[in-house]
C-alpha cells in the first residue's frame, strides 16, 4: 500500500484553495473512514440531547408550578382551623364532585334545548321542565329519609352517591356510542345521585366546621371549591368531548372513581352525632316530640328563597325565547352572543354570591334572604322601564347573586334549626320545593307572551305580591301570642 501523501497542490489536496466551482468547504477532503456520517450522528446526539434537556427543564418548571398550585390550593383549603377540624377534605371533595358534574354537563350538551330555543320548541322544553322534576321527587320522599337513618354511615353514603355516578357515567359512554335504550336511565340516575350527594353533603358540614368560621362562610368555601374543580375539569372534559362525548364521560367516571375513595376517607366526625343537639324537637306547648317538622326559621326562609328562585327559572326561559325571538335593537344578528350576555352574567352573579359567602366574616340568614327578594323585584322593575342590554345584565347579575346567598343562608338556617337527624329530610324538602318554585317560574316564562315590559311587569308584580305575603305571614306569626310556658320564663 502506497503511504505517498497527495500533493497539497493538487485540486484534491488538502491545502488547495477551494475552486470557484464550489462553495464555502467545497475543499475539504472526505475522510476515508467515514468521519463525516460521525460528525452528522454527533450532531444530531448533541441536538436530541439539546432538546431532551430543554424537555426536562420545562417539565420541571411546569411540574414546580403544579406543585406550587397544589399547595396554595391546599393551605387555602385548609385555613383557618380548616385542616384540624377535617373540613378541607370535604371542600376537596366537593371541587372533585363539580369537576365530575361539569364533564357529565359537557358530555350532554348536545341535548340542551338552547340549541333550538324557538318558539315551536316551547312544547319540548316545558316536557323538559317536567322531567327535571324527577330527581327531586325521588331524593325528597325516599333518599332523604333514608339518609337520616344512616347517619353513622354517612361517609359510605357520599361514597355510593359517588360510585353509582362513576358506573353511570361509563353505561353513559357506551349508551352514547351505540345509541342504546339505557341512555335516559342512566342520564336520570347521574341527576338522582347529584342530588342525593348535595343532601348528605349539605348535613356532614356543620360536623366540620372549625371554631371561628360561620356556617356561612364554610358552606361558601365549599362552593367556591367546586367553581374552581368544575374550571379545571372544564377544559380537560371539553378537549375529551372532542373525540366524542364518551370521552367526556369516562374522564368524568376517573373523577368519581377518585372521589368515591375520597369521600370513604373523610373524617370519621362525619359519622357522629356526639354533642349535637336536636333543635326544637318538643313542642313547649304539649311537650310533645315534633318529629321532623320545620321550625318557623326555616319555613320563613324556605319562603323566602321561592321568590329568587322562581324568578330565575323564569329569566331563564323567558329571556332564552325573547332575546332569539325580539332581540334587542341592533343585536338582531348577535342573538347567541346577547343570550350569552344575560345568562353569563347570572352566571357571574352566582360565583359572586359564592365569594361573598366565603369571605364575609358574618351574615344575617333572615335579614340576608329578605335583602335578595327585595333586590331581585327593584332591578326587575329597573329592567322593565330602562329596556336594553345593560340594564337586562344587571338583573341577570343581581338575580345570580340574589339565588346563591338567599340559599346558602336557607342552609345554614337548615343545619342550626333543624334536629341533626333530620337534616338529610329537610335539605331534601328544601331542594324539592326550590326545584319546584323554579319549574313554575319557567313555565311561566314559555307560556308568557313575547313582550318585554309585559313579561318583566308580571314578574315585578308576582315577586312583590310574594314578598307582601312572606312578610305579610312573618309579622302575623311575631304578632301571634306567645305559649304560657313563654310568658313565664319572661317573668
Amino acid at each position: 500500500m502506497s503511504t505517498e501523501r497527495p500533493d497539497p497542490r493538487s485540486p484534491g489536496g488538502v491545502g488547495a484553495p477551494p475552486s470557484a466551482d464550489h462553495g464555502p468547504g467545497a475543499g475539504t477532503s472526505v475522510p476515508p473512514d467515514g468521519g463525516t456520517g460521525r460528525s452528522v450522528g454527533q450532531s444530531v446526539g448533541t441536538g436530541a440531547r439539546a432538546t431532551a434537556r430543554g424537555l426536562r427543564g420545562f417539565a420541571r418548571v411546569t411540574g414546580r408550578f403544579g406543585k406550587a398550585t397544589w399547595t396554595q390550593a391546599r393551605r387555602a383549603a385548609g385555613a383557618q382551623g380548616a385542616d384540624r377540624s377535617g373540613l378541607n377534605r370535604l371542600i376537596e371533595l366537593h371541587a372533585c364532585n363539580a369537576a365530575g358534574d361539569a364533564a357529565v354537563a359537557i358530555a350532554l350538551a348536545g341535548t340542551i334545548f338552547f340549541a333550538g330555543a324557538t318558539s315551536d320548541a316551547r312544547g319540548q322544553v316545558a316536557l323538559f321542565l317536567g322531567l327535571t322534576m324527577l330527581p327531586f321527587a325521588i331524593v325528597a320522599p325516599l333518599i332523604g329519609p333514608f339518609l337520616d337513618r344512616f347517619s353513622h354511615g354517612r361517609r359510605w353514603a357520599i361514597g355510593a352517591t359517588f360510585a353509582i355516578r362513576g358506573f353511570l357515567c361509563w353505561v353513559l359512554a357506551g349508551a352514547v356510542a351505540s345509541e342504546s335504550v339505557w341512555f335516559y336511565p342512566a342520564a336520570l340516575g347521574v341527576l338522582v345521585s347529584s342530588k342525593a350527594y348535595g343532601v348528605t353533603r349539605a348535613a356532614a358540614v356543620p360536623r366540620l366546621v372549625p371554631t371561628g368560621i360561620t356556617l356561612v362562610k364554610a358552606n361558601g368555601r365549599v362552593s367556591l371549591a367546586g367553581v374552581v374543580g368544575a374550571s379545571v375539569s372544564a377544559p380537560l372534559a371539553g378537549a375529551a368531548a372532542y373525540f366524542g362525548p364518551e370521552w367526556a364521560l369516562r374522564v368524568g367516571f376517573l373523577v368519581f372513581a377518585l372521589g368515591t375513595v375520597a369521600a370513604i376517607l373523610l373524617p370519621a366526625k362525619v359519622d357522629s352525632t356526639e354533642g349535637e343537639q336536636e333543635v326544637g324537637t318538643d313542642d313547649p306547648r304539649t311537650g310533645r316530640r315534633r318529629g321532623t317538622g320545620i321550625p318557623p326559621a326555616v319555613s320563613f326562609a324556605l319562603r323566602v328563597n321561592c321568590g329568587p328562585r322562581w324568578l330565575s327559572g323564569f329569566l331563564t326561559m323567558f329571556m332564552a325565547f325573547l332575546l332569539r325571538e325580539e332581540p334587542i335593537p341592533g343585536w338582531e344578528d348577535r342573538t347567541t352572543l346577547l343570550i350569552g350576555l344575560v345568562i353569563g352574567a347570572a352566571g357571574l352573579g352566582n360565583t359572586l354570591g359564592i365569594v361573598l359567602a366565603s369571605v364575609a366574616k358574618k351574615i344575617n340568614p333572615a335579614v340576608t334572604v329578605v335583602a335578595a327578594l327585595l333586590a331581585d323585584i327593584a332591578l326587575v322593575v329597573v329592567a322593565a322601564v330602562f329596556y336594553s342590554l345593560v340594564p337586562l345584565v344587571a338583573l341577570g347579575l343581581t338575580a345570580g347573586l340574589a339565588q346563591y346567598l338567599a340559599k346558602v343562608s336557607l342552609d345554614t338556617t337548615i343545619q342550626t334549626g333543624v334536629p341533626a337527624r333530620a337534616h338529610a329530610s329537610a335539605f331534601a324538602r328544601g331542594d324539592t320545593t326550590l326545584q319546584l318554585a323554579w319549574v313554575v317560574g319557567g313555565f311561566v316564562g314559555i307560556a308568557m307572551p313575547l313582550e318585554p315590559l309585559l313579561g318583566l311587569v308580571v314578574a315585578a308584580i308576582v315577586l312583590s305580591a310574594w314578598a307582601v305575603f312572606v312578610l305579610g305571614t312573618r309579622s302575623r306569626r311575631a304578632g301571634a301570642p306567645r305559649p304560657a310556658a313563654s310568658a313565664t320564663t319572661r317573668l
